[in-house]
């Protein structure tokens, strides 16, 4: 099985040590210093979450049109694409815990793409993700997801540096940070290019600051996925 193959089976793979080493220290500051408290938001935000604003700075955008990033992004999407958004989050001590949900293409499967960018070391000590591997796209006889079934689901763990690529249709959710171990990161949402009206028209509501003019066409990305599968 190559890496397309069980990208595409599993609907998310994690890239190791994406992120450059030395862009880490410099991120985690520009984390830090946008951090706004819920009612500073157009929209309020959980109390267990700490939030940042932070999607004007540059090496935030460099970090989004990482090439191996952008490369799965189109790989998943199959057509032109947006960087929509990019927010900081980070559990509070003994909060972020979420119930599995997905967050759901738009007009077509596949068309949204999330990421995580960790800027801490995640796992169970601190409330990493976990997710339901191949549950994007269930067969037509199978029967609705019980989101209250955890048999299935599997929690990451790694390192500062990884990036967590995933389609919107899978199941997945955060859970809570027992330890109070800091787990900063980076939201990141791509969308495919006819999205973007809609987009644009609750931009503010989302404080997006940034450009999100600029597109991506997946014939113009590097291929990354003709190897064999990544270490998950």
């Amino acid at each position: 099985m190559t890496a397309r193959e069980q990208l595409h089976r599993n609907g998310y793979t994690l890239l190791r040590q994406a992120i450059p080493l030395d862009w880490l220290a410099d991120l985690r500051a520009t984390f830090d210093a946008g951090v706004k408290p819920s009612d500073q938001w157009p929209v309020p935000r959980g109390w267990d979450w700490r939030h940042s604003q932070l999607d004007t700075d540059a090496q935030v955008q460099a970090l989004c049109r990482l090439p191996q990033v952008l490369a799965v992004v189109g790989e998943l999407i199959g057509e032109r694409f947006f960087l929509a958004q990019v927010e900081g989050r980070e559990p509070l001590a003994g909060g972020g815990h979420q119930v599995l949900h997905r967050d759901l293409s738009v007009q077509r499967p596949g068309d949204v793409v999330n990421a995580i960018a960790y800027l801490d070391d995640y796992g169970p000590h601190n409330g990493a993700t976990r997710l339901v591997p191949g549950s994007h796209r269930p067969g037509a006889q199978e029967p609705p997801f019980d989101f209250a079934d955890e048999s299935r689901a599997v929690q990451l763990s790694g390192a500062a540096g990884d990036i967590l690529l995933f389609d919107v249709d899978l199941v997945h959710g955060a859970c809570r940070n027992p330890s109070g171990a800091r787990r900063r990161s980076l939201l990141i949402s791509y969308f495919a290019e006819p999205l973007y009206a809609s987009q644009q028209q609750t931009a503010s509501q989302r404080n997006v600051q940034m450009d999100t003019r600029e597109r991506f066409d997946p014939k113009d990305l590097p291929s990354w996925a003709e190897g064999p599968p990544p270490v998950l």
